[in-house]
């Protein structure tokens, strides 16, 4: 499915060539606190992501999932009912707050949001505060790989109904990967992977659209230093829901389910 048609309207500013990490997070911040809404939006998500809407429309770029692809997912999530979800990559915490709103309002208990930048860790954490969140969801700063085996190893993550992947798109698979070896990734666990047409994804789309008998294969050319060799035995249904990015550039959310398992040792 694709939507119909992009409202150019609703579009942010052009993407620079230097378009994060150049001190825009932190302006943001000062953005949303000096905002004449300030008092309105205090514990309103809608009203919080509006602010950064409205920053990313007329000041500067940012690299968000924004409304059209964020609505797939949250839809996803009021479907889904997860009780534990995972997002790998914060950023400035946009995705965090549209899906734990959507996230807390199905029932959800934790949200877990991992970002390995500490500063945009920090502004992630001050607008979750900000929309009322703070209760729902946690903000985690460091390396997706190693956040994931710290909170699996303390028993703090025993499993993932729904995990979020929009951080470094070459960590896509490795980590999912990660997260099958741990056993957290379950049948009826969803799977919601971001940029997979912008700028694309194609050895983690190969991978969640592989058959058992393919993965099996693959794992032939395992070798020990690529640390994590996942879980073959593991079976998805994988399809691409085709939306925009905010600045209106066709792209695509890739939402797989794990459908159960089959056969053989984990790991």
């Amino acid at each position: 499915m694709i939507v119909a048609q992009f409202d150019k309207q609703k579009a942010y500013v052009a993407q620079e060539d230097v378009f994060y990490d150049d001190g825009r997070e932190i302006e943001l911040i000062h953005f949303v606190y000096s905002h004449p809404k300030l008092e309105e939006i205090r514990r309103s998500p809608k009203g919080v992501l509006e602010i950064i809407d409205e920053f990313a429309r007329t000041k500067k770029y940012l690299m968000s999932v924004g409304e059209d692809k964020g609505a797939t997912v949250a839809k996803l999530i009021a479907q889904a009912k997860p009780k534990i979800m995972v997002e790998l990559g914060s950023y400035v915490g946009y995705s965090c707050i549209l899906f734990g709103d959507a996230f807390r309002k199905a029932g959800g208990t934790r949200y877990y949001s991992l970002e390995r930048n500490p500063e945009f860790a920090a502004v992630t954490t001050l607008l979750v505060d900000l929309a009322g969140l703070s209760d729902t969801v946690k903000v985690i700063v460091g390396p997706s790989d190693t956040s994931i085996k710290r909170l699996h190893s303390s028993s703090e993550l025993s499993r993932v109904d729904m995990l979020f992947l929009d951080h470094h798109k070459p960590l896509h698979l490795p980590d999912l990967k990660l997260c099958e070896q741990l056993g957290l990734i379950v049948p009826g666990t969803l799977v919601a992977a971001d940029n997979v047409i912008k700028p694309g994804n194609p050895p983690y789309v190969d991978y969640v659209r592989s058959s058992l008998a393919k993965k099996q294969e693959n794992l032939g050319s395992w070798r020990p230093d690529d640390k994590v060799r996942g879980d073959p035995n593991l079976v998805y249904e994988s399809e691409l829901i085709k939306g925009f990015e905010p600045s209106g550039v066709p792209d695509g959310v890739e939402v797989t389910r794990c459908a159960g398992r089959q056969g053989g040792q984990q790991g």
